[in-house]
């Protein structure tokens, strides 16, 4: 028989066993949220990370080494010398008139290209033309004399022919005769005298035509106009006249062809220039420019003050960037390897990097080989150098690329940041 306790038991354990349909829900809810903020969490902690991993690369630029059999020619030859000086011009001339007079027409200016021959000024020719006709007429007086004293001499041969003959056939006097004679003897003189003065007037007027001839002034050669000096107005004067109003020339003109490099060589070391010897040129303008030129001449003096020999170079394009007075500085280079040479020892071929990339400039050199994200450090051998590249004759190939920048931040290993 069940009793009510029994009731109340079986109550209370059902109870127990119902399942509640609110409270999973709440749970549920927490969970959730405690994963989102844990991801949240680990992706701010990543960021972090990856922001002060990135701060720490290193920032670096980069270039690739290049072969030198496939690079410069420049750099097949190692420099023996380095000497500086200015781009000369061995055609300028200062453009002057032969005779003092005023100018009303200038015909150049500063950058013009002017040919040989051709009019640039003009002087006022007013009284040059004035003693031009002077001149003719005093030709046609001169002239006109010669034929009047030519006349004479003609019409007198006659008579003295007569008066010869005349002689012999003892017709006529020893003393008719020795008139007739003094008379053509004074013809021919005065015609004589007349073709000389005929001669003088001539000659005059040749000088009157050059002097015409000198108010128009014209270009000695082709070149290029680099200085105007007078204006229409202004006297000219072939010697200075002691005064600041008159000018002794018109304008400076330069044959650009004949542009050359001249420079000052120490005389301890004069005795490594020969005669054709390859140069290369670098004008202050165009550092980047390499210029090819060869030795033209060693000017056989020396300079006691500054203890230099002089060397004229020539210079083999001729471009219009080159301009006279440039400063230029030039590398007398040694002979080339051969391509034998070349050829059969790997390392002697070698390869060109910016001088920058040279960590240590002490043996033994160093220099930072980047692979992806890092650097490695990288012993290497080095040969000829020049103001912006240097060549590395082992321990890096062609295509390698080497770190520039603030290389004492580097180590083996480093993690580097490459810049755009």
């Amino acid at each position: 028989m069940k009793t009510g306790s029994d009731n109340i038991d079986k109550s209370s354990l059902l109870h127990q066993l119902r399942i509640d349909r609110g409270a999973p829900a709440v749970r549920r809810s927490s969970a959730r949220w405690r994963t989102l903020a844990a991801a949240i969490a680990i992706g701010g902690a990543g960021l972090v990370a990856w922001y002060f991993l990135r701060t720490a690369a290193v920032p670096i630029r980069t270039a690739a080494a290049i072969s030198l059999r496939s690079g410069p020619s420049s750099f097949e030859a190692a420099s023996l010398l380095d000497a500086s000086g200015y781009i000369v011009a061995r055609r300028r001339a200062t453009v002057a008139s032969k005779i003092t007079g005023k100018v009303i027409e200038v015909s150049l200016e500063e950058g013009q290209r002017v040919e040989g021959g051709q009019i640039i000024a003009r002087l006022d020719d007013s009284n040059a033309r004035a003693a031009l006709a002077q001149s003719e007429a005093q030709v046609k007086q001169a002239e006109a004399v010669v034929t009047s004293a030519q006349t004479a001499y003609e019409d007198a041969l006659p008579i003295f022919d007569r008066n010869l003959r005349q002689k012999a056939a003892a017709v006529i006097s020893a003393q008719s005769f020795d008139t007739a004679h003094a008379q053509i003897d004074a013809a021919k003189s005065d015609l004589l005298v007349a073709q000389s003065a005929l001669d003088a007037a001539r000659a005059g007027r040749s000088i009157a035509e050059r002097n015409l001839d000198d108010t128009t002034i014209r270009a000695p050669f082709s070149g290029i106009v680099t200085e105007k000096a007078a204006q229409a107005g202004e006297m000219v004067s072939p010697i200075s006249a002691g005064s600041g109003f008159t000018r002794t020339g018109i304008g400076t003109i330069v044959d650009m062809n004949s542009l050359e490099v001249e420079v000052d060589v120490s005389e301890n070391f004069i005795g490594r220039v020969l005669p054709q010897q390859p140069v290369r040129i670098k004008l202050n303008a165009y550092a980047d420019w390499n210029i090819p030129g060869t030795v033209i001449a060693t000017i056989p003096t020396a300079d006691r003050a500054k203890a230099t020999v002089k060397v004229r170079i020539a210079i083999a394009p001729k471009d219009p960037r080159i301009l006279p007075d440039m400063g230029a500085h030039v590398s007398f280079l040694g002979e080339a390897a051969p391509e034998s040479s070349i050829a059969s020892t790997p390392q002697s071929t070698g390869v060109t990097i910016p001088a920058g990339a040279i960590a240590n400039m002490r043996d033994p050199y160093i220099v930072y080989v980047v692979h992806n994200s890092s650097v490695q450090r990288r012993v290497v051998q080095l040969g000829a150098k020049n103001a912006a590249d240097q060549t590395v004759t082992a321990g890096l190939k062609a295509g390698d690329i080497v770190a520039l920048g603030d290389l004492s931040r580097l180590r083996d290993g480093a993690k580097v940041r490459i810049l755009k």
